[in-house]
């Protein structure tokens, strides 16, 4: 195939030929280095202002373009080949949408086998390659960086990451060998599971250079050129070579204990985060843990083979579903927000409470928003200690190496603390974060009412009380909202924004205006006992007790639901929570909704003897319950197996869930899904809650239809 020739000249860019067509994905040039001579730069860009992501058909474009530079190279035209993205975007991974469309296990091996190909030109030059990561990295984005011999990475790039175990997949582009060889097998491990498992979490450009995935890191404004130039270096001086290649072997380190410890941690992580329900991350350790003693063209082959079974799988399917129908498509459009143009502006912020919700209250507040916060507590000494929490907590995030000194200092100047609530006279958003009490929190609105301004907005985190209950004495009892955030709140995405029938348009509007700015995943709920996720999830940590104290054994009961792949087991979660508060928040639920939550005796007998939870840890590691602790309990003799208090619990979802929807509490089982994943951590491997309910029976059974008719 035959490409148009043409100069390019950009006023401050060096002198490009553009020597490859295919311009919907890519664009090759040849760029003149002062030392090095003419290097070959592949700039990949998506079409129609998206992110580029490879299928079958932009792979092959690439391939294209690898096979005339290797020929180039060959011929002793090109010194060095570099690859590149534009704007916010390096490469956006594999096309989900495409994968989703692949039928059988000889097309899904293909594609694998493609990915593998054409990453493995890149690696096979003759000359120095690089990647030079100007943004996002995702998955195959970040593989075929790894296939480059050297990387640069801006300052100003996000979403670095392979999330494939999240997704149901593996890095089956030449990653799972790669990476490790590159960053160690910790580091390796730390993102490809660790990660991906937690929320997807993701690394920025300067974290990718301290792991080792970048050899060095720019500035964003003038990027390009800065690698260009470092690559013209790169070429030219090979003592600096050496340095590189020493600081890359100080990071690596893969002596066989470092990598047998590496995969022994990942399947920790693992059966700690989806109870090893899930098959793509024990897939990938499985790679990793045989890949140490192959080449890349036997490991290659065992990816390949992995990669096209894991596309073909359900679980892949419903991830994909969960990922982009509702953490992408639904999160980013919340059903029901009012129009955004309504919202008013918020300008400082008051929180009510100093403790620990409290604070990291504070701290999301003046990080995401930039403007004053001001927290109140009933005396100095607790005033001073929440204010000091905070500054410890930027104090971690500075030493972490997450903001800069400036910013630092900036955030502590931004918080400060008061005993007395006319501090908030000024404030356009005020949240209370006190006791679980209503009479406390309805004291609290009414002091806070009678100081502010009437635009100032008033918000609740309560987590389980009516919200209207609250605002009832008020004198605007419009202006106020539930604004739900979950603990840890840095880590948790959901906030559930609860509306009262006196809650106006504009203060809902600035509540989901606000929440987006908070760069939280808002789901509109309407007031109810405990809203969405924690009726939910108490409905079936009560069902657990409930077969506890008939006489389950502990280690059946707090098992059983093992196979759903949850982050925590029941007796783990409550002990997180605290026994206490649980207690009081399924007492709420039960004077709300009778049976359905019953109280548990033994719960309440762990409660009154000041323990905190039922399990204690053995010398080895191992859980058990000490004999005082058993001493206090009483049981029936009713014991249920695992199957089926399995069976009980979907059944309780099922019915928990229809009567919530048929209260009107959300808009849809999309949002019960919703809020489950983003609040709860429910896996997303099961594709949402209700799904899975379909898939069990559950729904049938208990409420006679699916919740989707397509039975998703």
């Amino acid at each position: 195939m035959t490409y148009p020739f043409r100069t390019e000249t950009q006023s401050g860019d060096p002198e490009a030929r553009a020597v490859s067509g295919l311009a919907s994905f890519a664009q090759l040039t040849e760029v003149q280095l002062p030392r090095a001579g003419t290097f070959a730069l592949l700039t990949i860009r998506g079409g129609g202002g998206k992110p580029a992501t490879f299928s079958s058909e932009s792979l092959l474009a690439l391939q294209e373009m690898l096979v005339e530079v290797a020929e180039r190279v060959d011929s002793g035209r090109v010194a060095g080949v570099g690859i590149t993205g534009v704007e916010r975007f390096f490469v956006a991974g594999a096309d989900l949408k495409a994968l989703m469309d692949v039928k059988d296990l000889g097309a899904a091996r293909d594609i694998a086998r493609l990915g593998q190909q054409v990453f493995g030109l890149l690696a096979a030059m003759e000359v120095p390659t690089f990647a030079f990561i100007n943004g996002a990295a995702i998955g195959g984005g970040l593989e075929v960086a790894l296939a480059a011999r050297y990387r640069t990475v801006s300052t100003d790039a996000k979403g670095i990451s392979l999330p494939e175990a999240y997704l149901g997949l593996v890095p089956g582009w030449g990653g799972v060998y790669r990476l490790p060889r590159l960053v160690g097998p910790a580091n390796a491990v730390k993102v490809m599971i660790e990660s991906p498992l937690a929320n997807n979490k993701v690394l920025d450009g300067r974290s990718a250079y301290e792991l080792g995935i970048a050899d060095t890191v720019f500035d964003s404004p003038d990027f390009l050129s800065q690698s260009l130039a470092w690559a013209d270096r790169i070429i030219t001086d090979e003592a600096h070579r050496k340095r590189l290649d020493q600081r890359r072997a100080s990071i690596a380190g893969s002596s066989p204990e470092e990598w047998d410890a590496a995969v022994a941690s990942g399947r920790r992580i693992v059966e700690s985060k989806t109870s090893n329900a899930a098959l793509a991350p024990a897939r990938l350790l499985d790679l990793l843990e045989l890949g140490r003693s192959l080449d890349q063209a036997q490991s290659a082959e065992l990816e390949v083979d992995a990669l096209g079974e894991l596309i073909l799988t359900p679980q892949f399917k419903d991830s994909v579903y969960a990922f982009l129908e509702l953490l992408q498509r639904r999160a980013k459009n919340p059903s029901g927000a009012p129009d955004p143009v309504l919202a008013r502006p918020i300008n400082r912020v008051g929180i009510v409470g100093a403790g620990l919700m409290a604070s990291q209250l504070a701290l999301l507040f003046a990080r995401q928003l930039q403007v004053p916060v001001v927290m109140t507590d009933i005396d100095q000494s607790r005033v001073d200690k929440g204010v000091g929490h905070v500054h410890a907590q930027i104090d971690k995030l500075l030493t972490r190496k997450r903001i800069p000194l400036d910013d630092a200092d900036s955030l502590k100047t931004l918080i400060s603390g008061s005993v007395s609530t006319t501090a908030f006279a000024d404030a356009d958003f005020v949240i209370e974060a006190v006791f679980e009490e209503l009479s406390v929190k309805k004291q609290v609105l009414a002091e806070v009412e009678s100081v502010v301004s009437e635009k100032c907005i008033l918000a609740t985190n309560t987590s389980s009380l009516l919200v209207t209950e609250m605002a009832a004495d008020l004198l605007h009892p419009e202006r106020v909202i539930g604004f739900h955030f979950f603990n840890p709140v840095a880590a948790m995405p959901l906030l559930e924004i609860v509306r009262t029938s006196k809650s106006s348009e504009e203060v809902l509007a600035t509540a989901f205006v606000l929440g987006r700015a908070l760069k939280k995943t808002t789901v509109l709920v309407h007031d109810a006992p405990a809203f969405v996720v924690n009726r939910v999830l108490l409905r079936s940590v009560a069902e657990v007790l409930k077969a506890f104290d008939e006489g389950t054994p502990a280690e059946v009961a707090d098992e059983a639901l093992k196979p759903m792949g949850l982050p925590m087991t029941p007796f783990a979660l409550l002990a997180m929570i605290g026994l206490p508060v649980a207690q009081h928040v399924i007492e709420s639920l039960h004077n709300a909704f009778g049976a359905r939550f019953p109280i548990s005796t033994n719960l309440q007998r762990l409660i009154d003897n000041g323990i905190t939870s039922l399990w204690t840890e053995g010398h080895d590691g191992s859980p058990y319950i000490p004999q005082f602790t058993m001493s206090l309990l009483q049981f029936a003799r009713y014991p249920a197996t695992s199957d089926q208090l399995l069976e009980r619990v979907q059944d309780a979802l099922a019915q928990e869930i229809g009567l919530l929807l048929d209260e009107g509490v959300v808009g849809s089982a999309e949002d019960v899904d919703l809020c489950m994943m983003a609040g709860a951590g429910w896996p997303l491997h099961l594709g949402g809650i209700t799904p899975y309910l379909d898939r069990t029976g559950a729904s049938e059974r208990v409420n006679g239809k699916p919740f989707h008719a397509d039975n998703r």
